[in-house]
């Protein structure tokens, strides 16, 4: 075609815009598009996720070399995939970087998605400045994760939140409380007492309490040091009744210890515990085990070591409620139901 003199290509043909265009729409994930990844850090509840969804999971190269690096390598074809990596970020940091360097190699092997299934979101604790020249990690791990290239989050019970808002993509947080009262409400505790591990729990006490038909009783402790805790006061009736005292988490312990004494001491029939995450750290299995508790119920979203297990100790399985999850997330349909 010629116009002032000038030669211009002929317009393509509507046909070839449709095709042309057509081919650029951003279709939704089938079936046969899902992977499930894994790294080192909870083998088993990759593999119980993977059972729940009927899924493999993708045969993945971990290995360290002579000086300590990770060398992640992806054994199968991702492209055009939607990819879930299942791995909490507990100590030691090589959790946090197997991770990262796995998300990197599925975007550069240009896998459609990636959703990072953190289980138990590490750093989490320092998540504000409460003292001079000191970093804000919990930000930092966010950023990192955002970073390498995950396109959206999917975590268990985040200390605080307001982490959520950490992250510059979307974060699905779930709620472990279901798992947890559901273990309780076939033991038929005698006029239940559901016990905040202090104030800033009374929420999450609160709404187990609400789920088990129970009342609410607050520990009014305080920290002279950091994984240091002494209670100063019980608010709320206990005596002649079982206690349930929930925390998000169980690290050395001395929260659940010095709680179960002090209810004991003023007059509680069974004291249970439970927890979304159990890191059992330093003297805490030693703290549980001579300490008078019935019972300390966990989830697996954080792999529990046989030495560190003992005779009180109820892992109960987080799996069904992350399949749901990834199920739900990859079929681009709600999650807020698995809140309930």
């Amino acid at each position: 075609m010629r116009v002032d003199g000038e030669s211009r290509p002929a317009l393509a043909s509507p046909s070839f815009l449709s095709i042309f265009l057509g081919s650029m729409v951003d279709y939704p994930f089938s079936g046969d598009k899902m992977l499930l990844m894994a790294g080192t850090a909870n083998q088993p509840l990759a593999e119980e996720v993977a059972h729940e969804l009927n899924q493999p999971l993708c045969r993945v190269t971990i290995r360290r070399f002579a000086d300590g690096e990770i060398f992640a390598k992806i054994d199968e074809n991702v492209r055009g995939r939607d990819v879930f990596i299942i791995q909490p970020t507990n100590p030691p940091a090589e959790n946090l970087l197997e991770l990262l360097i796995l998300i990197d190699a599925v975007v550069r092997a240009s896998g459609a998605r990636v959703t990072a299934v953190i289980p138990y979101y590490g750093y989490a604790r320092q998540d504000r400045k409460d003292q001079p020249r000191v970093a804000i990690s919990a930000k930092l791990m966010a950023n990192l994760i955002t970073t390498s290239g995950a396109a959206r989050v999917l975590g268990i019970d985040f200390h605080q939140h307001q982490l959520q808002g950490f992250f510059d993509i979307p974060v699905d947080h779930l709620y472990a409380a279901p798992v947890l009262v559901q273990h309780y409400r076939q033991k038929r505790l005698y006029k239940p007492v559901v016990v905040a591990p202090d104030v800033g729990g009374a929420k999450i006490a609160r709404g187990f309490a609400k789920r088990l038909d129970a009342s609410l009783a607050v520990i009014d402790k305080r920290r002279p040091s950091a994984n240091i805790a002494e209670v100063v006061n019980v608010v709320g009736e206990v005596d002649d009744r079982d206690c349930l005292l929930v925390d998000d988490l169980i690290d050395t312990a001395g929260t659940m210890a010095e709680g179960v004494l002090a209810l004991k001491r003023l007059g509680a029939r069974d004291v249970y515990c439970c927890a979304s995450h159990a890191l059992l750290s330093g003297p805490a299995v030693d703290r549980l085990a001579a300490s008078e508790v019935t019972e300390v119920a966990v989830t697996n979203s954080i792999l529990i070591p046989d030495e560190r297990r003992f005779d009180k100790l109820k892992v109960l399985s987080v799996a069904p409620l992350l399949a749901k999850a990834i199920r739900f997330t990859h079929s681009d349909q709600s999650v807020s139901s698995l809140f309930d």
